[in-house]
């Protein structure tokens, strides 16, 4: 079997899943550019649980629709100065969550950044890429379509 029949094609965008932050779907933009992946949280906050630094955050995980929202809860990873493509360095936290993509999964690591005036609440860097994927920068959606209604439909249904 050659390699190239080992990994998964994905295309320039997917839909992918954060299930371990209660992310069932997020639209992300395959970004071969960053290092890391980034996802958008219109705020952070820091607090300690049991002597572990941890990060409370939200979401709007739909692009221009700041009804829906999701509050997240994750462990501290580290926190890393990152270079934006107009190049602005950021200090950012960085959390660890399970990618789901095309019917796998995997541990990555993201960083989190206010993405408001982004198309994409999330961009899918190469570390987390890396070995697993064959992109076709032509494609959209290989791992499968989803539409805003149902992706809406999917977090107003979502228990709390």
């Amino acid at each position: 079997m050659a390699l190239a029949d080992q990994k998964l094609a994905i295309g320039w965008r997917e839909w992918v899943g954060l299930p371990q932050i209660g992310l069932p779907l997020i639209k992300a933009k395959v970004d071969t550019g960053a290092r890391t992946s980034a996802l958008h949280a219109y705020f952070i906050e820091p607090y300690q649980k049991d002597q572990t630094d941890w990060i409370y955050f939200g979401i709007h995980p739909i692009q221009n629709n700041p009804k829906i929202s999701v509050e997240c809860h994750a462990p501290v990873f580290d926190q890393r100065v990152v270079r934006d493509s107009g190049g602005h360095e950021e200090l950012r936290y960085v959390i660890q969550s399970l990618l789901q993509l095309g019917g796998l999964s995997w541990p990555i690591e993201i960083t989190l950044t206010n993405r408001d005036n982004m198309k994409f609440r999330m961009l899918l860097g190469r570390s987390a890429m890396a070995n697993r994927v064959l992109i076709d920068p032509a494609k959209s959606y290989l791992s499968g379509r989803n539409t805003r209604a149902k992706v809406q439909k999917l977090y107003l249904e979502k228990p709390s």
